[in-house]
């Protein structure tokens, strides 16, 4: 009993809630006094039934001064608002202590009901210092009190528009939810098993047709020889069975068919009445925000009202669960850092009420949630200091930032624009908190603000956790599928529009050049095929981690049914989960957080494949090395051989440059001789000690011209060495020529 009172009265605690919050702008709105009314007398009667005697007392004040401004006796002001929703709070605390609001007490004793009742019973005393009472008599409309055809009116309204019957509801596991929505999705992958069955009894059914008519044939071929009459009978009746047989088919397939029709419709909508089990409306977790603004306001001397747009839309409840701390961090931050002193309004000839907007709408199927607000906006000199304070990045750095850049580090721990801690606010935490949300659902986020004007956060999420729509890619023979949240974009990329940039394989994306691998090394542990005409690449990663992943070839869009992998296997590294496709066949869901951060450890240790681009100009290229710690340098002896006809990579230092050496095969190594980790003349008497690097041809070019240098660099091996400075174009691809040859020989 004491589980169900405490299920009535959070329902009832949540109507009076918001009836309050509406009454706050709306003394006399009829409608909502009647539901509040209501609220307070089934609390009453519930805590009366468990033997709550303090619930029934406050619940009775609760509903007294309802019916006190109903009749017209009192007009609620800011100061019974207040009281009321003192009144509601100890309501809560007295049904399930645990669930008391910070810096409250853990339950209710006598004396903080007997003080929750004195100050409702003051505010009703104090009614006289109130406005005239009026009556409301429908729809929002008031009349005197004095006027005998008031109640009159009210109360016939009241009879004639009976309280709605509430809705039933059970208690249902989140645990037995998720079997069902598990066991509805392998209903769906079973019924479309039937529609190969079906496909291959249509292609029997056509063999015997062909069957038939060939036995038709051979019948009528032996009709103009002479056959005996058993022979007769007996083609005779097998015709007749063929084409019974034939009949027979016919019906069963047509049956087949249907049944496969009906069995797949319905296991649709069992997965779709299922997957509706586990949505519920936006409302749902938004109900205490108005009240919490509210709080916060008065508590920081500022007057603003919260309005929820989009109460209805439907998304998964363990979304909907995660979303309630990111969203108090967003509307706190709403009220103390973006809204501004009553004082502040009015120089600005602004409103005196501040309006935080919270709206949740469907956006291309994913969940579109965001926080607005009307005031100061983010002063963005106040955020290039804040960042620059916090050695988050240079001076220079700072001032060269755009707006949208800057908005990015409000979502990094520890970064705060007050000047001192609060008890709201200062620490830096809470923006951090609500990406680290949006990261793990596999969304969104994203900040714009216009300074005196407001702030806006946009949040995009997947409707559920439990189902996902999906890019399915084809490596290596096998399906995978990448959240179609996590793509950036999708392309085919001509193989000369791949590019070699400090080591690596880039390509020009929106203006600049982003890393390119191969999914092969990512996921399969393997070294990357020969690439033949267009790459299929999946472009992933924000801001400066962006990434194009290639892929066999594209399978299309699927939606889903999530199924988490067992927990005995732990984190299987790049795979956040698994699903079924259509035939049954297993499809692994990549991780992309995961992937992104395998890459870069590729990168870091100097482990990254190149993808091969196989055709003929690409075998006929020689190929050369340029290993140097300047990146000017690099560039430059690259464009130059590249331009020249030649195939060139690149290292950064004698280590990175000994590990590329060994993983390809290359016709011409160019070094310098001073780089950090291993100098060019100890990385040329490692390869003229590796046997099968020993015939490779080494060019030493270095800054020290002296003939100490020199003769340094012949003994350990090299066949050329060159100065920087005094060599020209022409000196170092004559050298290349003579001992490799032209590109193209």
């Amino acid at each position: 009993m004491l589980d169900l009172f405490r299920l009535e009265s959070e329902r009832q605690v949540d109507v009076l809630t918001s009836g309050l919050l509406q009454l706050e702008t709306s003394p006399a709105d009829a409608d909502v006094l009647e539901s509040c009314m209501r609220a307070a007398h089934s609390v009453k009667g519930a805590a009366g039934i468990v033997g709550l005697t303090s619930g029934v007392k406050i619940a009775h004040a609760i509903e007294e001064s309802f019916v006190a401004a109903q009749r017209g006796e009192l007009r609620l002001g800011q100061s019974h608002i207040d009281a009321l929703l003192s009144g509601i709070d100890l309501i809560s605390r007295v049904a399930n202590p645990a669930l008391q609001r910070p810096g409250s007490p853990a339950s209710a004793d006598r004396a903080d009901v007997e003080a929750v009742l004195a100050k409702l019973g003051h505010a009703r005393a104090g009614r006289a210092t109130e406005e005239s009472p009026l009556v409301v008599v429908g729809n929002g409309a008031v009349a005197p009190a004095g006027d005998p055809d008031a109640r009159k009116t009210e109360n016939a309204r009241a009879s004639r528009e009976p309280a709605p019957a509430p809705e039933r509801s059970l208690r249902v596991s989140a645990h037995s939810l998720n079997r069902l929505v598990g066991l509805a999705g392998q209903s769906v992958v079973e019924s479309q098993r039937l529609t190969p069955f079906t496909k291959s009894l249509l292609r029997l059914k056509r063999r015997q047709y062909d069957a038939t008519k060939i036995f038709e044939d051979l019948r009528n071929h032996l009709s103009a020889h002479v056959v005996d009459a058993p022979a007769r009978s007996a083609l005779a009746d097998v015709g007749t069975r063929m084409v019974d047989i034939q009949s027979l088919l016919a019906d069963r397939l047509t049956e087949l068919e249907a049944f496969d029709r009906t069995s797949l419709v319905l296991a649709h909508r069992l997965y779709d009445e299922a997957l509706a089990c586990r949505m519920r409306p936006f409302a749902d977790g938004v109900a205490g925000f108005p009240r919490m603004v509210r709080d916060l306001a008065r508590t920081l001397g500022k007057d603003v009202r919260l309005e929820v747009a989009g109460e209805s839309t439907l998304l998964d409840r363990d979304i909907l669960e995660r979303l309630d701390a990111p969203l108090g961090h967003l509307l706190r931050n709403a009220v103390d850092h973006g809204i501004e002193t009553p004082n502040e309004r009015t120089a600005a000839r602004k409103p005196q009420v501040a309006v935080v907007v919270l709206e949740a709408s469907h956006n291309a199927g994913m969940l579109a949630v965001s926080v607005s607000d009307d005031g100061r906006g983010v002063e963005f000199a106040a955020l290039r200091s804040a960042i620059v304070e916090r050695r988050l990045t240079t001076a220079e750095a700072a001032e060269s930032l755009s707006e949208a850049e800057l908005l990015e580090f409000l979502f990094l721990p520890s970064l705060s624009m007050k000047g001192s801690v609060t008890e709201v606010s200062g620490r830096g935490v809470g923006l951090d908190v609500v990406k680290d949300m949006v990261k793990q659902v596999g969304g969104s986020i994203r900040a714009s603000s216009r300074q005196g004007e407001g702030t806006r956060i946009d949040l995009l999420l997947p409707l559920s956790l439990s189902v996902a729509r999906t890019l399915l890619v084809e490596i290596a023979g096998e399906p995978y599928a990448f959240r179609l949240a996590h793509i950036v974009r999708t392309l085919k990329l001509q193989r000369d529009e791949i590019e070699s940039l400090e080591g690596r394989q880039v390509f020009n994306f929106n203006g600049r050049p982003i890393g390119l691998v191969s999914a092969h090394q990512l996921l399969r542990d393997e070294t990357p095929p020969a690439a033949r005409g267009e790459l299929s690449v999946v472009v992933v990663g924000e801001s400066a981690n962006t990434y194009g992943i290639v892929v066999d070839r594209f399978l299309g869009e699927r939606e889903l049914v999530l199924a988490p992998l067992d927990a005995r296997l732990g984190k299987v590294q790049d795979v956040a989960a698994g699903s079924l496709m259509e035939d049954g066949s297993p499809v692994l869901i990549v991780d992309t957080a995961d992937l992104i951060q395998s890459l870069e450890n590729l990168i870091v240790t100097s482990a990254l494949h190149l993808t091969q681009r196989n055709s003929d100009a690409a075998r006929k290229r020689k190929r050369v090395l340029v290993v140097d710690d300047s990146l000017t340098v690099r560039e430059l002896e690259r464009k130059l051989l590249d331009n020249a006809g030649y195939e060139i990579e690149v290292a950064v230092n004698g280590m990175d440059g000994w590990n590329t050496v060994r993983s390809g095969r290359f016709d011409l190594v160019i070094t310098d001789v001073d780089m950090p980790r291993l100098d060019g003349i100890e990385l040329v008497t490692l390869m003229k000690e590796d046997p099968s690097l020993r015939s490779v041809p080494v060019i030493v070019v270095s800054y020290k011209d002296g003939a100490e240098d020199q003769r340094r660099g012949l003994e350990a091996g090299a066949d050329y060495f060159l100065s920087k400075g005094s060599f020209h174009d022409e000196t170092l691809l004559r050298a290349v020529v003579d001992l490799i040859g032209g590109s193209d020989s």
